[in-house]
């Protein structure tokens, strides 16, 4: 840049920056926290069952398919699962006109990163995979397995074995926090 401009361009800049302070466009970190939690990325359930992969970003409409079998709304992937599963995604009553923006979709098309604190409950073959990364559950979704773990078995909420999803930083530990958080997300002692 020309040297005689610098001056005018830094004074520019400065006037842009209070013009946009003034008008409340800075965010604060309450903004930005409410904005994190408006991203629906903190949770995310899965069950796999006869050949389909459901995903819920919804709590409460994941309980209802776990006590039904059925959701009311739906999006549908035929054979685009990993290993050609179908895969259906449980939908809120707000989601389902939507084509974007669902942090369940986003999530596992990799277009969402899962929050700092996530947690994920994967259930397949009788067992209740439990993840604190979307990293992790990604993973074992594509391999099939969870390679580093701490098993718990008949620890369920109907006896079935759990399996806490571990990684390089914590895989000589007992996971004490995931297991009290997945006794509490499953209502159990």
């Amino acid at each position: 840049m020309n040297k005689k401009f610098l001056p005018l361009a830094s004074g520019l800049l400065v006037a842009a920056m209070l013009t946009a302070c003034g008008q409340g466009n800075v965010k604060s970190s309450d903004d930005m926290a409410s904005a994190e939690m408006s991203l629906n990325n903190e949770d995310m359930y899965e069950v796999h069952h006869e050949g389909r992969i459901y995903v819920f970003d919804d709590k409460g409409i994941y309980e209802s398919f776990m006590a039904v079998g059925e959701t009311a709304f739906r999006k549908v992937r035929i054979g685009e699962g990993p290993h050609g599963e179908t895969i259906v995604f449980g939908l809120t009553g707000a989601d389902k006109k939507k084509t974007s923006g669902i942090a369940s979709v986003d999530m596992y098309d990799g277009n969402l990163e899962g929050a700092e604190d996530f947690y994920g409950e994967m259930r397949t073959e009788g067992r209740i995979y439990v993840f604190q990364s979307l990293e992790e559950m990604n993973t074992a979704r594509t391999v099939g397995e969870v390679p580093l773990r701490y098993t718990d078995i008949g620890a369920g909420p109907k006896g079935e074995t759990v399996v806490y999803a571990l990684n390089s930083s914590n895989k000589k530990n007992k996971p004490e926090a995931l297991i009290a958080k997945f006794k509490a997300m499953n209502g159990m002692k």
